[in-house]
Order: structure tokens, then sequence, then C-alpha cells
């Protein structure tokens, strides 16, 4: 809901880390609260089903792709004169983590665009799509089987140059940055990968943003139509657009989310 720039609670004054006076909108628990009065607890499950099929889908796929395709195993390497050999089995672990990424994505992606239209029905308080098999149906008769990867391209750049950057970044961190003389040398490796991943998602979130923007764009629901936004002809469009807003991070933070530009008509005194 954040994500399509549904925000039906007005934002607040606050101060920020200087002390100025600044405009927040409501965080994660603000606007959990107000999905609770108007749609009771079970408005925050709304897509559910879909959501965890797709999580189902695209950890079995994964497994069953490792198993088809097993990767051979490599000594680990962290010496800098054996740099080739440590980034030539890096490339070919990530290259493998790659094709297990995309092709579980193909598979659970429509059940991801469903889940998403479900969620977004909040907006419009409407019930299009009420389960997995009447959406799946309503789907493939209004747009084709297309309609089930709408939003597909932009989530897989996103994946993959994720798994790219991540897993490059953490190898000549690893490498150059942390002695082997060092005590404690294996712990601070096994932490580089997590925290490259979480600096590195935030990078590419914005392919995130415009996957899941187009999955619900221009499908008959109010979310996905103006003034939430255009009837967005490609996922290139829907980056051009939202960066000219300014809005290519939106929704990507749930607790102190800062009021874009415009809100500053509201009074802060």
């Amino acid at each position: 809901l954040l994500q399509v720039g549904h925000e039906p609670l007005p934002p607040t004054v606050g101060r920020n880390v200087l002390g100025r006076k600044v405009l927040y909108l409501p965080g994660f628990f603000t606007y959990a609260r107000h999905i609770v009065e108007v749609d009771g607890m079970r408005g925050l499950f709304r897509g559910l089903t879909p959501r965890l099929i797709s999580s189902t889908l695209s950890t079995i796929t994964r497994g069953s792709v490792k198993k088809a395709f097993p990767l051979e195993d490599m000594e680990h390497v962290s010496n800098k004169d054996d740099m080739k050999t440590s980034l030539r089995k890096v490339v070919k672990e990530t290259s493998h983590e790659m094709m297990m990424q995309c092709v579980s994505r193909v598979v659970s992606h429509p059940l991801h665009v469903i889940s998403m239209r479900c969620m977004v029905q909040f907006v419009g308080r409407e019930v299009k799509y009420s389960g997995v098999f009447s959406a799946i149906g309503r789907i493939f008769k209004e747009e084709g089987i297309l309609g089930f990867f709408v939003g597909l391209v932009p989530h897989i750049l996103g994946d993959v140059i994720f798994l790219w950057c991540c897993n490059l970044l953490a190898h000549f961190i690893n490498t150059y940055a942390v002695d082997d003389n060092f005590s404690q040398a294996s712990v601070i490796r096994s932490y580089t990968k997590f925290v490259m991943g979480i600096a590195v998602s935030m990078l590419t979130y914005p392919f995130l943003l415009v996957g899941d923007l187009m999955a619900v764009n221009n499908c008959g629901l109010r979310a996905g139509l103006p003034p939430y936004a255009p009837a967005f002809t490609s996922w290139i469009h829907c980056w051009r657009y939202l960066g000219a807003q300014g809005q290519l991070f939106r929704g990507s933070s749930l607790l102190f989310r800062r009021a874009p530009v415009p809100a500053a008509c509201f009074p802060i005194d």
C-alpha cells in the first residue's frame, strides 16, 4: 500500500536529528492500526495465501534446479596470491545462484502478481480478486498469459544485480580488507556477505518497487489507476515517472517516513 502511494492518514509534525520541524508520514504500526480499524485483523493478511504459495513454489523450484544442476565443490581460497582462482570460484557460484533465482522467480511470479493485487484492493474497497483460482481465471481471461508476468523483468534485473554486487563486494572485502593473520578473520568473513546484502538491497529497491507497481498497474483496480499512477506502457516508463517524482524509494522505509516535498503545504508551526 505504501508502494502504490496510498496515504489515508495525514502527516504529523516531528523533529529531525538537528531539531528542525519536519513532516512525517504514519509509520508501520500506525498504518497497521488504521487497516485494522477499517478491515479488522483480517485486513492485515490480504494476499497471504498466494504469497505463501509463491514462496513455496520458489523454494521448491530452487531445490529442484540445484538438484538437477549441482555445483561442483571448490576449496575455499582467500590468499591474495590466488585471486584469480578465488574470483573464478565466486563467479561460478554466483552464476549458479543466479540461474536458480531466475527460474524460481519466473515460476513463482504469477502468484506474486495475484498477491499484490489482493493487497491493493484495500485502496478502492474492491473484491475483484477474492481467491487464488478465481484470480487466475480472471487474469487469464482479461490479460492472457502475459498478465501473469507483468513486472517480471525489473524483478529479475533486481535479483541479478543484487546477487552479483553482493557476492563480488563481499569477495573483494574478504580478500583485500580482511587479513588472514587476524584471529577473528573467519568470523568477520561470515558476516560480510550479510552486511553487503543489506546495503545492496537498499540500492536495488527501485527494481522491486517498479516490478510491484507494474503488477497492479492498469489492471482495473483503483490503486493501479490515476491519481496513484498513470497507465504505464512499460516498466521503463514507470521507472522514469517515479524518478521524475523523486519516488524511486517510496515504501522502502516502514518507521521514519519523511513526507515528500509537495506535502510541505501542511502547516508545521
